[in-house]
């Protein structure tokens, strides 16, 4: 389909562009910004004065549960939810069940994407062979099965000789080590963040060290190796600060942070909230104001929604025998441009860390409305308020400690190709 977009205000960092500018597309690719291409001619013309047009928002963790907890949620469900908050790209770790460590598996993914067809669902390989720590998995036929990265999910890799080696391998084909950074000694069978709120509660907490002694084993790693290495969901200030200083001396790092770490303390679950019930744990005030600080200082170069749906029961036992995760697909967009209301953050940095950050980590060529790009875009209202309710929820997850919540910015229109495949109804 060739079509117009009119008259939107057009937000695309990668390329510098903040204005109110006509978008053509055609071919599933964006054919001009601001002025018409010769002899193009629309078949559909969208007005979107008042509207904000972006790139496709890159999401770079996402559980999708398909294969293997589909009561839990299957692509098909997320996908829908995806398209409605303007994502076009999903990012799968590989703790499905069976795990991603086999190209069918990976496979298997790609084609119940496909048939959804609503969303690209991108996938990361097992770093190991079952996410057992130990055995390395075969990463070049995850790599030719499509995959953009090994990770171990939340499983740790103890042995650092084994990380050593993982690193070495991911490195010589190419791929990036995608990180959960954490010492599973001081993490194992703690809960939350170790303050004040869990001695109060008396549930056994995790301390921040647990984070910055992960990080800085990767790190020396990553010096010994030169491997590129992305740290997933940091949750605390002294990481930050790691990860500055590691750019900063030319390291190949990047990192991000989950929503729910940008606007969640350890306060908010003093009661027991099971809905706040993440890992790593949300934490205090403090990590909280310098994550933010590194969002806006480019430190931190993607914020992902850290999707995770569960069923209502994986939530009613008492807080120790909850499921962690928080249902994000569906809040995603206006949360982060909650942030930018509150001047937290600006439009374009709350941009570049929803699209070009996580499409640059993943090493593909998205987030970004360059003429001959894939023209996945997000239209949005900045100015709609709307209510996070069980009503519109598309996740078939519902697990959210934002629900209730008054949100500014609402998705009208999200093009995968140039194609939509999400249109808000008319009033």
């Amino acid at each position: 389909m060739r079509m117009r977009i009119d008259g939107a205000r057009v937000v695309d960092p990668s390329n510098g562009i903040d204005a109110v500018k006509d978008v053509f597309i055609a071919d599933g690719r964006v054919q001009g910004i601001g002025r018409m291409p010769d002899g193009f001619e629309a078949e559909r013309s969208l007005d979107a004065s008042g509207l904000t047009l972006i790139p496709g928002i890159v999401d770079l963790r996402a559980r999708l549960r398909e294969p293997g907890a589909e009561h839990k949620a299957t692509i098909a469900s997320e996908s829908r939810a995806a398209a409605r908050g303007g994502i076009t790209t999903l990012c799968c770790p590989p703790d499905t069940d069976p795990i991603i460590d086999t190209p069918a598996v990976a496979e298997l993914i790609h084609q119940r994407a496909a048939t959804a067809s609503l969303t690209r669902v991108e996938v990361l390989g097992a770093l190991t062979r079952e996410l057992d720590g130990l055995n390395l998995a075969e990463m070049g036929a995850l790599k030719e099965a499509g995959c953009l990265g090994v990770s171990n999910a939340l499983k740790p890799v103890s042995d650092t000789e084994v990380m050593r080696r993982a690193m070495e391998y991911a490195g010589t084909l190419g791929l990036t080590v995608f990180a959960h950074a954490e010492d599973p000694w001081l993490a194992k069978g703690r809960l939350v963040h170790d303050g004040p709120v869990a001695t109060r509660l008396g549930l056994p907490g995790i301390p921040e060290i647990a984070e910055s002694i992960g990080v800085a084993r990767e790190l020396l790693l990553v010096e010994q190796t030169g491997t590129r290495v992305h740290f997933c969901h940091l949750s605390t200030g002294p990481a930050v600060d790691m990860i500055r200083d590691a750019r900063a001396h030319g390291l190949p790092v990047s990192a991000d942070v989950a929503i729910h770490q940008l606007l969640l303390t350890e306060e908010d679950m003093d009661s027991f909230d099971s809905l706040c019930h993440v890992r790593p744990p949300v934490r205090s005030h403090d990590d909280r104001d310098r994550l933010r600080a590194g969002v806006r200082a480019g430190v931190l170069g993607c914020i992902c929604s850290d999707h995770q749906p569960h069923e209502v029961d994986a939530k009613l036992n008492p807080f120790p025998e909850t499921e962690p995760g928080i249902s994000g697909l569906d809040s995603l967009l206006s949360l982060v441009l909650g942030l930018v209301e509150e001047q937290e953050l600006t439009l374009s940095a709350a941009v570049t860390a929803l699209t070009s950050g996580p499409a640059e980590a993943l090493g593909i060529d998205r987030g970004t409305l360059s003429v001959g790009a894939v023209a996945d875009v997000c239209v949005f209202d900045p100015a709609e308020r709307w209510v996070l309710d069980d009503a519109n929820i598309l996740s078939r997850g519902h697990n959210t400690p934002f629900r209730g919540r008054n949100l500014k910015g609402r998705v009208r229109y999200t093009l995968l190709e140039g194609r939509p495949v999400f249109e808000a109804p008319t009033a």
